[in-house]
């Protein structure tokens, strides 16, 4: 059995170290987004870090790409490249860009993304893809709570319901902050749950850094039928370092170097 804990724990601090060398990011949606992907790439994902272009591989599209640093860390814990790498992060030259590009063929990544709203449906167009060629690759979309307020996120989840897009899951990071506030404040998108089920989509509401509700998650989408599924994960901005979570000063801000030691501590707690 995967000892997620252990696994996450080293990924937040791969985030945290690289982040802090870079000297500008985002570290808060990257802390909370970090349990969600140990259980994707360490239990979910059908992926070949020794083979990346492996054609029977299920793909993961990061929508809210100022989180990269979470995918970065994940795929080099993997073994999808050294971890020493993790350093180079937003550095001139980097494969490792400040938002994902694919410019740069880091192993693992399937697409640029950045521009917030679109991931989704390059996520649908991939899942479509792989519908038509007969393949039976999965298509998972990583997006923020905040980007639930782009239209072009509902113009794709009626596209994709329409379709019975069964091989497609999107992952809503439901920390409830964004850079200008709350999200109920900048602009409600609650009662989220039934707005995307009216939308014709199977809907699972869980904790996002509980290791079983997650993994369980991710087992009923496989198993869902004739539509897509989302997962709306209720998260904890900074997850992992108690002094700065749910903190929304935290979604561009990185730790500086007198800071860093004391944040690796409270992770270890």
């Amino acid at each position: 059995m995967m000892d997620f804990e252990r696994k996450a724990k080293h990924i937040r601090e791969l985030i945290l170290t690289s982040l802090t060398e870079a000297g500008s990011g985002h570290t808060g949606g990257s802390l909370d987004l970090v349990d969600i992907f140990t259980v994707l790439y360490f239990s979910h994902l059908r992926h070949d870090p020794a083979n990346p272009q492996w054609e029977g591989r299920d793909k993961l599209i990061l929508s809210i790409g100022h989180t990269a640093p979470v995918l970065y860390a994940t795929l080099a814990a993997a073994g999808y490249f050294p971890e020493e790498e993790m350093m180079t992060l937003r550095k001139l030259g980097s494969r490792l860009q400040g938002h994902p590009s694919y410019e740069f063929k880091l192993p693992g990544l399937e697409t640029c993304s950045g521009s917030l709203g679109q991931g989704l449906g390059v996520a649908l167009g991939m899942a479509m893809t792989a519908k038509m060629d007969g393949k039976s690759t999965r298509v998972f979309c990583v997006m923020g709570d905040g980007e639930q307020q782009e239209g072009s996120v509902w113009e794709t989840a009626m596209a994709a319901a329409h379709y019975k897009m069964d091989n497609l899951c999107a992952i809503i990071d439901r920390n409830r902050l964004q850079i200008d506030g709350g999200t109920e404040e900048v602009m409600g998108i609650d009662p989220l749950k039934d707005k995307w089920m009216a939308f014709g989509w199977k809907a699972i509401e869980i904790d996002g850094h509980d290791y079983s509700q997650i993994k369980m998650a991710f087992d009923m989408a496989d198993k869902t039928i004739g539509k897509p599924t989302v997962i709306i994960a209720d998260t904890v901005m900074g997850k992992g370092v108690p002094s700065i979570e749910n903190n929304n000063a935290w979604h561009g801000k990185v730790p500086s170097k007198e800071q860093l030691p004391g944040f690796l501590e409270e992770l270890g707690k």
